[in-house]
């Protein structure tokens, strides 16, 4: 077994052994392809047996410090292959020629020589490969592992093509003619990745954006919607109350006026009773004109505006209550309503004008009905005086 083949069996069984499974990329594979894109650079120039070698010994043992660290992994795998290389019975100056080249592969360093050049490029073969995006990939996997870091697609692609352009450069002229030509389609891919997810993005934030307004509109018109259903549902309810207390002035009057008819009024045609006419009179007075505000309280008020054919037309028109349209056609009232369904703001119009005549009609329902308690309260205190006055100028 020569040198290659020994070394070769004590990567992979080092990296078998002591390489987590969360190095995707810079694993054996890695490795063998590196070994393979060395040896195809080789074969381009005319080095001596001796460079070979190296170059070879090199690209097997280039990654090995990854068992040990992914910080400064060069320098571990240096110590790595220094080890094997001297336990192996390598002389200084190969070892020597052979950890510098390792260290080569350190992303800042600039070869100064051919077989530095030589080992840089087939470190970095992937970028000029077809399969570019598979290897990049694994690489993504990796950082994501390793790391705990995570990019996204659009990230990533500006990653790499930072990379191509401001980090990387082939050295050899073998290189360039074999791989330059793949690399930069594989750079044409990536802008035309990056360039396709900012137009996807420009338009999802359009559409974002429009969402947004869209959202906030639906917010504003479930506000507005609530406002006038809130509005709307106070106002029934105090025109209810409203009635209430006006049905309960009509029983409470209605009640005095049964009593009197039924056991006063008989008794004033007797002289003795003629002190309690004015009392009896007064009381009545009060209570009829009670009932009548009372009534008039609750009487229906139906409001309604006088509008025109251009009214119609020019959608000022509340077509939400009954009193503006009972006067209308079924087939105008329809096609009026199909009208007012179509236009949020219409509608929003109507709903306010009906609030409006509703906010008329409890107006002048609580008016009427403060002068019936009024004239109710006034009516009791001075058919209770009048009483007992009477009571007392008659004794």
């Amino acid at each position: 077994m020569n040198q290659l083949q020994k070394v070769e069996n004590y990567v992979f069984n080092l990296f078998k052994d002591n390489l987590s499974f969360d190095y995707t990329y810079h694993n054996f594979m890695h490795t063998t392809m590196v070994v393979e894109a060395a040896k195809t650079l080789i074969n381009k120039y005319d080095l001596n047996e001796n460079q070979t070698q190296n170059i070879i010994m090199a690209a097997w043992l280039h990654d090995t410090g990854y068992t040990l660290s992914i910080n400064e992994h060069e320098k571990h795998s240096a110590e790595i292959a220094k080890r094997y290389l001297t336990e192996n019975l390598f002389s200084d100056e190969s070892i020597n020629e052979i950890l510098g080249l390792i260290l080569t592969t350190e992303l800042k360093y600039v070869p100064q020589s051919i077989s530095e050049s030589i080992i840089r490029d087939a470190d970095s073969f992937h970028l000029g490969h077809t399969d570019y995006n598979k290897f990049a990939e694994l690489l993504r996997i990796e950082i994501k592992k390793v790391y705990q870091k995570e990019f996204s697609d659009f990230e990533w692609h500006q990653e790499n093509r930072n990379f191509f352009i401001n980090h990387h450069r082939y050295y050899t002229d073998a290189a360039k003619e074999l791989w330059q030509n793949q690399k930069d389609i594989n750079l044409m891919s990536i802008q035309s990745k990056i360039n396709e997810i900012e137009l996807v993005g420009e338009s999802l934030n359009k559409y974002e954006l429009k969402k947004k307004k869209n959202d906030k509109a639906q917010q504003m018109d479930r506000g507005v919607d609530t406002l006038f259903r809130v509005t709307l549902s106070n106002h029934t309810r105090l025109s209810d109350i409203a009635d209430s207390k006006a049905n309960i002035l009509l029983s409470v009057n209605a009640i005095i006026i049964s009593i009197a008819l039924s056991t006063l009024i008989p008794k004033l045609s007797a002289p003795k009773n003629e002190y309690l006419i004015i009392p009896s009179c007064v009381l009545l007075v009060a209570s009829v004109a009670s009932i009548i505000f009372a009534i008039l309280s609750t009487k229906p008020n139906v409001t309604y505006e006088n509008f025109t054919e251009e009214d119609l037309q020019k959608r000022k028109v509340n077509l939400l209550f009954f009193g503006n349209f009972y006067q209308m056609s079924l087939d105008s009232y329809e096609e009026a309503m199909n009208e007012l369904m179509k236009d949020r703001d219409y509608v929003y119009n109507s709903l306010t004008r009906d609030l409006y005549y509703l906010g008329k009609v409890l107006e002048r329902k609580y008016r009427l009905l403060s002068v019936t308690y009024t004239i109710f309260m006034i009516g009791t205190i001075l058919s209770v005086l009048a009483f007992g006055i009477a009571l007392f100028m008659n004794n």
